[in-house]
């Protein structure tokens, strides 16, 4: 069992379970292990790398061919076991790389065990465990609440209810809640897949496909080859036997053989074998490279995500800002004496010293440290909220509150407009301002206070005192990253529109934002969240004319990601805090910083293991790179789709024998398709995605299918009869016909390829050249020319085929120009209908 000594936490009676108790339960299945992780299971990757649809019709039609003895025709099948091998491999090194970066964003929670505190894994926790539960944690396991410091749930997580609730001694709580402040011991009473955690670990961190354009773009294709490749097969198997003589003479002369292999040289073209192991790889080599750069993929599929964003929301602090927060000084509001000031400054150390303070209560201590000032008696205490945005202390027949000063402000009696001039002016220089405010009345159940402590669970919550009085003004400041303008500027660049949303003064942030350039050479435009609308649509219109949102609440983080979604974006978020958890979920894409909370990881797909913001340009790159590129691939396979099926639906209709054999399309395909489709599914590329890609791979393989398909048939049908070829009959001339469709087919590959490959400036333009002359080079090579049955033309065969090269070229040009024409008139008609 791995346990650390942890952090100092308040003294406790009780001893809680023995290391030989932990044991016990552990080994009698009483632990809080569940199953998750953040990549498929080796036996995940090779079933879904292997037992594919097509690979069985592949494996069935290598059989069919190996047994009419004709084991060259059949290499197309061991070119498919090394694709696969291939994907079976890069995932499993992609499956190593992530849980072993995973591993470093794993949270700890601390329990009491042997009389001490200790950190352990969320397996580790086990039955009757005594847990704390703190700010910032999500409850891993269900348990009963022994004691209490102002603890504060989110449970939005488990009744859709966004509103925090606060909890007595002796109540239940539920794994899958969040932590919002205070902190609580509690004791575990169900664990593992008894409780809630196992349900919400099962949403959040499980390996799950995503449903996404282009997965549903690969499915269309592969059911429509699914219905297409079967009654294909068995026309173009009657078709073949029927050009041999029928059956009786087929089987009778062996000829069923050449008609078997002739039928499986349509089929095995009209599988697009490596789409589906491209898009798998493709995802998997983006996740290993994300990963040497500390980002780690939680969901593979998200990457496609990644490509499509156009609008990032970024909490401030933590992601423009490095969460490095210094307390600054203290503005007495009124000419005050020392001992005024002193007793103030006393309070707001109070106010901050909580049981888990945040970035700036922590800042503020270290501060207030530094100048001498230590822990005063409080009587009670309402610990700082995000929600509620302020807290509260009980000293001396006094009330103290320290926060937001306009959330505090509005709700006092009297004017305070002078103090909120003076906070917009120090909060245009940047600084995070803070409030504190006094009450001398005498306590009474609305302040809440009392309640707060001993857990009651009050639904209106602890108020204000309205006749409560400012005092002073807290100054803190933040250091800005280093990288934050620059990788700003390259999200501008790619046309991604940025966001600040924070729970910070608008005016602060704005400052910020206009330090860093959020919007390049533009004022950014600031807005308190307090003034939004609540209708979805009408914040929608009100967002489009916004870059900053200040003293935004959780809740109203995931109404901004809803109304960017009404008007069809693809919005990002980043986050590190709890208050960041539901806007992270609702996204498109959620990003967590390696520091964020345990919750915050826990629902995000990307997560920064160094929290560093200038890894996001990469992150949407790397997205961008795999669709644009997937994009290229699957219209360089599904042009190969497109001409087998209709070759193998003239040659069914018109009853001729097939014009190649399968090594032809095993020597052209791996040539002008296979490899060449890996090279271009890893080259750079920054284009963004634009919805729409199976009409875009369709529209684009369909020129390029037909002019092929029409090239192969009409060199079949008139250089028979042209040149005196007995197809039906010799053997000889039906292999010339075969040689010089198979040239027919190589060359019209290729102009396939460089008008996939565009633009051939540069590496493109080498990589076509490269592969077009290995093609020519390999049927001059005598051992590569018999393997795959390639015959150079002579004499009159040379000049045919030279004439029906240029035809070919003449189709395919003919061809790329109607396109346009006929897209033009579907989509009048189209409109029309």
């Amino acid at each position: 069992m791995s346990a650390t000594t942890a952090v100092e936490m308040p003294e406790i009676g009780a001893t809680g379970l023995t290391s030989k108790e932990v044991v016990q339960r552990i080994e009698s299945g009483q632990s809080n292990a569940v199953k998750t992780s953040t990549s498929r299971s080796v036996q995940d990757i090779v079933r879904a790398n292997v037992f594919t649809l097509f690979n069985g019709i592949i494996f069935a039609a290598m059989v069919l061919v190996l047994i009419t003895g004709s084991w060259r025709d059949a290499v197309f099948g061991f070119v498919i076991i090394i694709n696969t091998g291939i994907g079976i491999v890069t995932e499993l090194r992609a499956k190593r790389t992530l849980d072993k970066l995973s591993i470093l964003v794993a949270s700890e929670f601390l329990v009491h065990r042997d009389g001490r505190d200790v950190e352990v894994p969320h397996n580790e926790i086990v039955l009757d465990d005594l847990l704390w539960i703190r700010a910032g944690e999500q409850v891993p396991a269900d348990g009963q609440i022994i004691q209490t410091w102002g603890l504060e749930l989110d449970e939005s997580m488990l009744t859709g209810e966004s509103r925090t609730v606060r909890h007595k001694v002796g109540e239940q709580v539920y794994s899958g809640a969040t932590a919002v402040s205070g902190m609580a011991l509690v004791k575990v009473n169900a664990v593992g897949s008894h409780s809630y955690a196992a349900t919400l670990t099962a949403q959040a961190k499980v390996y799950k496909k995503t449903v996404s354009d282009l997965n549903k773009g690969i499915n269309t294709i592969l059911k429509f080859m699914t219905f297409l490749v079967v009654p294909l097969c068995i026309l173009l198997i009657l078709s073949q036997i029927h050009t041999v003589g029928g059956w009786g003479t087929a089987l009778s002369t062996g000829e069923w053989r050449q008609a078997v292999v002739s039928a499986v040289a349509g089929v095995v073209g009209m599988i697009p074998e490596g789409l589906v192991l491209l898009t798998s790889l493709n995802f998997a080599v983006a996740a290993m490279r994300l990963a040497r750069h500390n980002t780690l993929v939680q969901e593979l599929e998200s990457v496609e995500t990644l490509a499509r964003v156009d609008a990032l929301n970024l909490d401030k602090t933590g992601t423009i800002t490095d969460g490095g927060i210094a307390f600054n000084r203290l503005v007495m509001l009124d000419s005050a004496n020392a001992a005024a000031e002193q007793a103030a400054t006393q309070a707001l150390y109070d106010c901050c010293n909580e049981e888990q303070p945040n970035g700036t209560g922590q800042a503020v201590l270290a501060g207030l440290k530094a100048q001498g000032y230590g822990a005063g008696a409080v009587e009670s205490r309402v610990p700082f909220s995000s929600a509620r945005k302020w807290s509260a202390v009980r000293k001396s027949g006094e009330t103290w509150y320290m926060g937001a000063p306009e959330v505090i402000i509005s709700a006092l009696e009297g004017d305070y407009s002078s103090v909120l001039q003076q906070v917009n002016e120090y909060a245009n220089d940047g600084n995070r301002v803070l409030l504190v405010a006094r009450s001398t009345a005498p306590f009474s159940p609305r302040s809440g206070l009392r309640d707060a402590v001993e857990g009651a669970n009050v639904s209106d919550g602890p108020q204000l005192d309205v006749q409560a009085e400012p005092v002073a003004l807290v100054l803190c400041s933040e250091k800005i990253r280093e990288d934050a303008e620059r990788t700003l500027a390259w999200f501008r660049e790619q046309g991604v529109r940025c966001r600040v949303i924070s729970g910070d003064n608008p005016v602060t942030v704005g400052a910020i934002a206009r330090r860093v350039k959020l919007t390049g050479d533009h004022e950014p435009v600031a807005m308190d969240a307090r003034e939004l609308p609540e209708d979805v649509n009408e914040l929608a219109r009100v967002l489009e004319n916004v870059d900053v949102l200040g003293r935004v609440l959780p809740d109203q983080k995931k109404a901004i990601v809803q109304a960017l979604h009404t008007q069809n974006h693809v919005v990002a978020m980043t986050g590190d805090g709890v208050n960041d958890a539901l806007a992270i979920k609702e996204a498109d894409l959620g990003i967590a910083m390696g520091n964020a909370a345990p919750a915050t990881k826990a629902v995000a797909q990307v997560v920064l293991v160094d929290s560093k913001f200038s890894h996001l340009p990469d992150v949407v790159a790397r997205g961008r790179q795999v669709m644009a590129n997937m994009e290229r691939v699957a219209s360089l396979f599904l042009v190969k789709t497109v001409y087998s099926a209709l070759i193998s639906l003239g040659v069914v209709l018109t009853q001729i024998p097939y014009p190649y054999l399968p090594r032809h399309i095993t020597y052209i395909g791996a040539l002008t398709i296979g490899m060449p489709a890996f090279i271009l599914a890893l080259a750079p590329n920054t284009r963004r995605y634009i919805p729409g890609f199976l009409k875009r791979v369709v529209t684009f393989a369909l020129p390029g299918g037909i002019a092929t398909a029409l090239s192969v048939l009409l060199a079949a049908w008139v250089l028979p009869p042209v040149m005196g070829w007995n197809v039906t009959g010799d053997a000889a001339d039906l292999s010339a016909l075969r040689a010089t469709s198979a040239i027919i087919l190589f060359a019209m590959g290729v102009f396939v390829l460089a008008r996939v490959a565009r633009p051939l400036n540069g590496w493109r333009g080498v990589l076509v050249a490269v592969f077009a002359a290995a093609g020519v080079i390999g049927a001059f090579v005598p051992f590569v020319a018999n393997f795959f049955a390639l015959i150079l033309p002579t004499g009159a065969t040379m000049v045919a085929t030279l004439i029906a090269l240029a035809g070919s070229a003449l189709i395919f040009a003919l061809c790329l120009w109607l396109a346009p024409f006929v897209r033009g008139l579907t989509g009048k008609l189209s409109r029309r209908h």
